[in-house]
């Protein structure tokens, strides 16, 4: 027990204030890589990763005083039929199940509607992913977020961390200097831009995701249906909340050292 206590005092001075948000870095930089791997192959949980699903369903239609030919959904359910189809869609792949089987993926729509029947997708929901993937999704501010998270990364590995020192009684003290302030601020914004980049992201694709999905649903009346990603979701807002925290952090860490330089020189 008395060795366990011995090596956890001796692990703490290793672990800097610098380390905390590394780590949390690394965190968000996992969770928004996995965000932009969904439907992108079918390794296990990969498909589930997904912005938005249309599925074939028969359910009693809605009827609104709008709807000028209630009766249409009459049609487009003989249209549907028996159809299973799931097709469901990331920001760089699109997975389908045609027969409530195993997903297939691939960021080539043709090739996944080559491998279904008219009967399994008759009103051509893969085409509508496909669409929707290249026309409305945008995973680009997310790349470069994680890009400028990756070089903030960097230059907190550079901070200086504890070490032994002699004074000048002949002891040695644990030692640890400040990190550079410009160094320091370059991190700040470099993580403060990614922190913004991924919020327009994640906003755009919940927006973007709702939207097309309440459209979708309500074109295929008591035939269709549709759903957002909650994981999806999950991943970009945790991702965003992290990069947030370590902006805060650093924020407070070179505002902590400047208040400390002034003391020192008054």
């Amino acid at each position: 027990m008395a060795n366990s206590s011995c090596g956890y005092k001796g692990l703490i001075p290793i672990l800097g204030y610098h380390h905390i948000l590394m780590f949390l870095i690394a965190a968000g930089i996992i969770l928004l890589s996995l965000l932009l791997a969904g439907c992108s192959s079918t390794s296990p949980g990969i498909p589930n990763i997904f912005l938005i699903s249309l599925y074939y369903q028969n359910y009693p239609p809605s009827f609104n005083p709008a709807q000028v030919d209630p009766g249409v959904t009459t049609a487009i359910a003989n249209i549907v039929g028996q159809a299973v189809l799931e097709v469901r869609v990331g920001y760089f792949g699109i997975c389908i199940n045609p027969d409530g089987g195993s997903f297939l993926c691939s960021n080539n729509a043709s090739s996944l509607a080559g491998q279904v029947s008219v009967d399994q997708d008759p009103l051509n929901l893969i085409w509508v992913a496909s669409t929707f993937k290249d026309s409305i999704v945008f995973p680009y501010l997310i790349i470069v977020a994680i890009i400028f998270a990756f070089i903030c990364f960097i230059l907190l590995a550079t901070f200086p961390g504890w070490h032994e020192e002699t004074d000048d009684r002949g002891s040695e003290r644990d030692v640890k200097p400040f990190p550079s302030r410009p160094v320091s601020q370059v991190a700040l914004a470099l993580i403060f831009i990614a922190s913004v980049f991924v919020l327009v992201s994640v906003l755009w694709q919940h927006t973007a995701s709702v939207a097309a999905s309440t459209i979708a649903q309500d074109l295929g009346n008591g035939s269709v249906k549709s759903g957002v990603g909650t994981t999806a979701m999950i991943l970009g807002w945790f991702g965003f909340a992290l990069f947030i925290i370590v902006t805060i952090g650093l924020l407070v860490m070179i505002l902590s050292i400047s208040l400390l330089d002034r003391l020192t020189d008054d």
